[in-house]
């Protein structure tokens, strides 16, 4: 019994590689030339435009949202954010930028008050606080308060 094994190829072009029909038809083109078409040749374009790009804020908001939430202005700026990029996902281009531009203005007052209530509240730690724990423990040292 031989383990010789026999490739069985049917058809016109058995065993000729893919590369080789490829060669074989771009040499008939360029020996019999283009087709030759008395029809006049008309063209079609299409103008297609490319997708506005509508920033829709909705990372800044998610960030206002998390850390500068003053007011629920965080909140309601990702709110907006979010129907920003649902119109911009249905075509509705200036109902997105209108949601788009309160969101950022949202943003820009939850960023600032947000700010400044964290440095208000740094000062008022640095120049309250402190100097009351300050006195607190210089009055227990000079009066010998022990435990």
């Amino acid at each position: 019994m031989s383990r010789n094994s026999q490739r069985f190829f049917t058809g016109p072009h058995a065993g000729v590689p893919r590369s080789y029909e490829m060669l074989k038809e771009e040499h008939e083109v360029a020996v019999l030339g283009a087709p030759q078409i008395s029809a006049p040749v008309t063209t079609t374009v299409v103008n297609i435009q490319p997708e506005t790009v509508v920033p829709d804020h909705i990372v800044w908001s998610l960030f206002n949202t998390l850390f500068f939430n003053v007011c629920c202005l965080g909140f309601v700026a990702f709110a907006y954010s979010v129907k920003s990029r649902d119109r911009k996902m249905a075509g509705d281009v200036i109902g997105a930028r209108s949601y788009a531009s309160t969101a950022k203005c949202l943003n820009i007052w939850a960023l600032v008050l947000g700010l400044l209530g964290t440095i208000g509240f740094i000062v008022l730690l640095v120049l309250v606080v402190v100097p009351v724990v300050y006195h607190a423990i210089a009055q227990a040292v000079q009066g010998h308060i022990g435990y």
